[in-house]
This record gives C-alpha cells, sequence and structure tokens, in this order.
C-alpha cells in the first residue's frame, strides 16, 4: 500500500463526477480546490459530488480549500499586451498612466507606496521581469527587461519587498465561509509571513462545526525567516516551490525544502510538497527525468503528501499524472527513505508510547498498525514517527474526521462509530473488517493501540500485538 499521499487540484479537465471518479481510482487521496479560480457556486456543487463519489467508491478523500491570499494582480486586458525589452510600462491604481506608455491596472490600491525604485517586480510566475524606474501616488514605472506577452490577471512578484497586504482578504474571508458551509476538511493560506496570519484564520473558522486543519503555505523569504513559528502554529505545511523559487534565490529551493520537511518531522507536523511537479505532462503524456527525480526525492523526504497543480486542474493527462506519482512513490517507498522522524521532539507520554508501538510494528514488520482515535491525535503521531512496514487503519467514530486524516502519510482512515464508546470491544470488529477487505490475513501480524476512554486522546491505554487466526 502506498504510503505517500497523493493531492490532485481540480480545474476545468477534471472538475465532472466521471473525470473525478477516474482520480479517485487511481490513487488520489486529497481533492484541492483552488480559491483564485473556484466560483462559489462551483464549490458549492462539487465538494457533495466528492463525498458522493467517496462513499460509492468506498474510498477516504479529504477536500482542501486553497485560498487566494493577498497577492497582487494585474488587471483585466482585451488582448495580450506584447512587451519588448527596455520600453515603459505603467502599473496603476487609477487607470492612469503616463502618455504613450502601455499599463494596467494593479489589484493593490497601495501598491505605489509599497515599492521604491531600483527594485525587481516578475511578472506571470516570473516570466517577465520589470526594474521599477519611478513611482507617484498612483503609477508604478517600470522598464522592461525581458520580452514577453502580459495577459489578464498575472500574479506579480516583488522579492525582498515587505507588503502591507492584510492577512485576509475580503474574498479569503467569503471562500472561507463558503469551505465552511460545505465542509471542505482543510484550508491552505497562502503567503503567510508569520503566525499572527495563522491565528487570523483560525479565529476565522473558530465556529466551524466539524474540525478544519490549517495549512500555511510558505512562499516567500519571511515565510521562510518565520518558518519555525509559523510551523509550531499550524496544522500543516506546504512547501509551494512556485512563488518560493521566484522570492528567494533558486539554488536556494532544494535546501529550503528539505529543511522544512526535516523540521515538520522533527517537530510532528504533516508536510505537502507542491507546484510543478509534473508540469511537462500539462502536455504530454510522460514525465521528464528531471520531474521523474523530483517526485522521488520530496517520496525520500519522506513528505506526507505530494501535489499536482496545473498537470490535473487544466492539463491533457490528469489521471495520468496521478499514476506517475503512484507509481514513483511506491517504488521509492520500497526503497527506504531519509528517516528524518529519528530526530522527533517528543514532549508527552502519549507520543514515546506512540512511538514505541511503531518501533513494534517495525520489528514484527507487522502487516497493520490500527488506532482508535477520537480526534485524530493518534492517528497523527503514528504518522509522524514514519512505520517502515505497516500501513496505519485509524478507526474514528465520526466521518467528519475522514478527510483530514487523508493527509497523513500511510494513514487510511475508517469510520467505526461504536469505537469511541468501547475501543478495546471494537478491536475485534476492526480486525474482522480488515479480514474481509482484504487487508489482513492469517498468520499476519498486527499492532493496536488503544486511546483511554475519557482522555481524548491524550493518553494511550495499551498497546497490544494480535495474530490473525
Amino acid at each position: 500500500m502506498r504510503k505517500t499521499r497523493i493531492i490532485a487540484t481540480l480545474g476545468p479537465a477534471s472538475g465532472t463526477s466521471e473525470a473525478m471518479e477516474a482520480l479517485l481510482v487511481a490513487g488520489v487521496n486529497v481533492f484541492r480546490i483552488n480559491g483564485s479560480h473556484a466560483r462559489p457556486d462551483w464549490i458549492r456543487r462539487t465538494v457533495p459530488e466528492i463525498r458522493s463519489l467517496a462513499r460509492r467508491l468506498g474510498l477516504p478523500v479529504g477536500v482542501l480549500l486553497d485560498i487566494q491570499g493577498p497577492s497582487i494582480r494585474t488587471g483585466e486586458v482585451a488582448v495580450p499586451i506584447p512587451l519588448s525589452v527596455g520600453e515603459s510600462f505603467a502599473f496603476t491604481t487609477d487607470g492612469g498612466a503616463p502618455a504613450g506608455v502601455q499599463s494596467t491596472t494593479v489589484s493593490y490600491p497601495d501598491f505605489p507606496r509599497d515599492v521604491e525604485p531600483g527594485r525587481t517586480l516578475l511578472v506571470d510566475n516570473g516570466g517577465i521581469a520589470m526594474r521599477i524606474t519611478s513611482t507617484t501616488a498612483t503609477c508604478v514605472l517600470c522598464e522592461v527587461l525581458t520580452a514577453g506577452e502580459l495577459g489578464s490577471r498575472r500574479h506579480i512578484n516583488l522579492p525582498g519587498v515587505h507588503l502591507s497586504l492584510p492577512a485576509l482578504t475580503s474574498k479569503d474571508r467569503e471562500d472561507v465561509a463558503v469551505g465552511l458551509e460545505v465542509g471542505v476538511d482543510l484550508i491552505a493560506q497562502s503567503f503567510v509571513r508569520d503566525p499572527a496570519d495563522v491565528n487570523a484564520l483560525r479565529n476565522l473558522v473558530a465556529a466551524a462545526r466539524h474540525p478544519v486543519s490549517l495549512v500555511a503555505k510558505i512562499e516567500h523569504q519571511f515565510a521562510v525567516d518565520h518558518f519555525d513559528a509559523i510551523a509550531g502554529t499550524a496544522d500543516a505545511v506546504m512547501v509551494a516551490r512556485g512563488d518560493l523559487a521566484i522570492e528567494c534565490p533558486y539554488e536556494e529551493l532544494p535546501i529550503i525544502q528539505r529543511r522544512i520537511v526535516k523540521h515538520c518531522l522533527r517537530i510532528g507536523r504533516p508536510v505537502i510538497v507542491a507546484t510543478e511537479m509534473l508540469e511537462s505532462m500539462t502536455e504530454n503524456p510522460f514525465p521528464t527525468r528531471a520531474e521523474i527525480t523530483d517526485v522521488a526525492n520530496a517520496v525520500y523526504e519522506q513528505a506526507d503528501a505530494i501535489m499536482l497543480s496545473g498537470e490535473t486542474a487544466t492539463g491533457r493527462y490528469p489521471v495520468e499524472c496521478v499514476r506517475v506519482m503512484d507509481r514513483i512513490a511506491r517504488r521509492i517507498e520500497r526503497s527506504g527513505g531519509a528517516n528524518y522522524h529519528e530526530a522527533a521532539e517528543m514532549e508527552s507520554a502519549r507520543e514515546m508510547l506512540i512511538r514505541s508501538a511503531v518501533g513494534l510494528a517495525d520489528q514484527l514488520r507487522a502487516s497493520a498498525l490500527i488506532v482508535f482515535t477520537r480526534d485524530g491525535r493518534i492517528a497523527r503521531d503514528a504518522a509522524w514517527m514514519r512505520p517502515r512496514y505497516s500501513p496505519i487503519f485509524a478507526f474514528v467514530a465520526s466521518a467528519s474526521l475522514v478527510g483530514a486524516l487523508s493527509l497523513l502519510r500511510a494513514v487510511h482512515p475508517m469510520v467505526m462509530p461504536s469505537c469511541d464508546d468501547d475501543p478495546a470491544g471494537s478491536v475485534e470488529g476492526a480486525l474482522r473488517r480488515l479480514r474481509t477487505a482484504g487487508r489482513l490475513a492469517s498468520g499476519d501480524r498486527v499492532v493496536v493501540v488503544l486511546p483511554h476512554r475519557s482522555s481524548n486522546d491524550q493518553e494511550v491505554e495499551a498497546v497490544k500485538m494480535h495474530v490473525i487466526e
């Protein structure tokens, strides 16, 4: 069974019920909804479809809403604007530009106030570079450094510039409200700068009717500088390499990725590696050799999840992309991993007991590690310890936990209502269920972790070994 989770972004190429079913069958564990493009009515229609498909196929699946965040984008243009090296171009907040200079508006009113002459400005994922030559109260005049065509609503990056944008825009708040309405499992926060940004989102979701995990996206140097504190505040972390490679020196990107993954495995925080993992497969049916190695490195580092963006949202081969990731992940997992979790900083007796349970499962080469959990903590701790051989079957009383647990490496969440009242009495039922599903067979060895009934997963009552008869 594959341990590394696969996240697929939904879009025009994959948003139909038939396409989502094909992606689930191919191996998707979490569907990502991109708040930069998804409309509220589409979200309201699509999330129930995902839930219906998951029930019909008998597969656990999470739904991640990725909110746009405080980004700066260009305005709408009737046709793409051709740009030549050396020419002047203006970004304005009011539509006014110097005579004879091509221009577009920007979405951020304080843009001219936050920038200064001499800074480099990058547009459309770094495809077009400009140098700022002068500013007024409403206009930023630039010199084009690389030729290209500027389309509508293109993202603007300002490496090294600290912008006074709010942590959550009005659009973000509206999207979060829709996400909570339909019951998404995870919300990814774009352009996080420090723990205060994460806390602002946590306050916004505090009234949610079901558990919602917050994923902090690391996308610029300010986030890297405050990473330890951000990781300590968020429920999970995403290495969002698209903007990160623009905002930071690109040769630093592999080091930043590895440092983030290592730290997450030291403190027990789920981690996602994302962006352009199979970018060439947006148009081609096979990955490049470099892409194969990139995916393999993330799996070897033992990230919880690897993510597909445009490859499944708008690409020509969304199902093939998932199959490629699945195939690479399975092979690399058999060859071992970096084992960064061995430096885990464990603080509680519960965490230490679960590490002992995982160690026992490793020594026995157990066919399964079964955990019963009320709020998901035992499952998260077991995933943190990166079992070498054993898939983790997490039995929960409420279906509301299934989606968030679907993100965790090697975890297969399953609903068993009776386990909340009597975890010990549910062990035999869990073993029967796994055997009926073909997950266990006679002679298999299984390690079981039971929580204390009244402790809300704060303590572990017992670690037991079973041999299937």
